[in-house]
């Protein structure tokens, strides 16, 4: 992507991130990853009348190149922590998620946005004022609930008691003291209770294993049981999640995460075949779609910090709050969050 065009993206999202005269804003990258973005963010921000600053951290060690969940070139640096805390705002452009930096960064009132998917997908989602009131809404239907009951026609039938952890709403930036957005997002979630998920998960074809960026070829039925995932069967997927898992050697890693659904009518099921080397963000925002999650829940205020951790977009699921439907067969019932075009 032209350099140009990146910073006039890097522009309309600062603005909507309420970036304005005076702020100070620091954009974080490490090694050589992402200096386009890390160039066009200081430019926009520049344009702006922001104070702009770039912290790039050195790239990983050799052999310590691989992401690990909650694990930041941060840690062993708290001078940087500091420094970050004192900013309006940051701009992450090597994934902070699940950190416990991030944490402190946030409680400090710096907000906080993670850009790390290819631009031209950063291009195509670009976050909208409609998009937010979408997921406002949804946030706020799913903030009152008590229970979340899932269901599909491949034999999904699970129930979250909710109401223990906050609701969160993701829609691609952020204009508020402390809080962190993820462009691009639209989706809104929470965290059952850590007793209080059970039932069966029965994944589809054509469903999505984040963070390995494939698509589900076979059914693998999860048993649930008071928050914990008792049993995974199935075929060749299933053998490789079991695998995936058995790698961290935590059996926190079979906790129950966060859960929600997706609302951005641009966003495409398909999206991984269209943009490699990102981290999935668009199949957790496809409108219609329900995600659970497995691991970490301590971006919730959890105590749940392993690093295992996957993310799972199913399709053609009914979602209900209450008995009341949010998600039907895939497709959003409520009208207030329903797509426009």
């Amino acid at each position: 992507m032209e350099q140009h065009i990146l910073i006039e993206m890097c522009l309309q999202q600062l603005t909507l991130s309420g970036v304005h005269e005076g702020e100070k804003v620091v954009v974080l990258s490490q090694g050589q990853a992402r200096l386009d973005y890390a160039d066009a963010f200081l430019a926009a921000g520049q344009r702006l009348g922001a104070r702009m600053y770039h912290m790039r951290l050195p790239a990983p060690m050799p052999g310590n190149g691989a992401w690990a969940v909650g694990e930041t070139g941060l840690a062993a640096n708290p001078e940087a922590v500091e420094a970050l805390k004192q900013a309006d705002m940051v701009v992450d452009l090597i994934f902070l998620l699940f950190s416990d930096e991030q944490m402190a960064i946030q409680a400090a009132g710096a907000r906080v946005l993670t850009a790390v998917e290819p631009a031209p997908l950063l291009a195509k989602l670009m976050p909208t004022q409609e998009l937010r009131e979408r997921v406002e809404v949804g946030a706020e239907l799913l903030a009152k609930a008590s229970t979340m009951r899932i269901t599909s026609p491949h034999g999904t039938d699970v129930t979250y008691r909710l109401g223990v952890y906050p609701t969160m709403s993701e829609y691609g930036f952020t204009d508020e003291p402390g809080r962190w957005d993820h462009w691009p997002a639209a989706f809104v979630f929470t965290g059952g209770a850590d007793d209080g998920v059970d039932g069966q998960i029965v994944l589809a074809p054509g469903d999505v294993l984040l963070p390995f960026n494939t698509y589900v070829r076979e059914p693998v039925t999860y048993t649930i049981e008071k928050g914990f995932i008792t049993d995974i069967r199935g075929g060749l997927d299933a053998d490789l999640i079991k695998s995936y898992m058995g790698t961290f050697k935590d059996p926190r890693g079979l906790g129950m995460s966060h859960v929600g659904w997706g609302l951005d009518h641009r966003a495409d099921w398909h999206g991984l075949t269209q943009f490699p080397g990102g981290m999935g963000m668009e199949l957790r925002s496809f409108y219609g779609n329900v995600m659970f999650s497995t691991g970490p829940n301590n971006e919730l205020g959890g105590s749940n910090d392993t690093a295992c951790h996957l993310d799972i977009p199913m399709r053609n699921c009914s979602l209900f709050l209450d008995d009341e439907p949010i998600v039907l067969d895939g497709d959003i019932a409520v009208k207030e969050m329903q797509r426009r075009d």
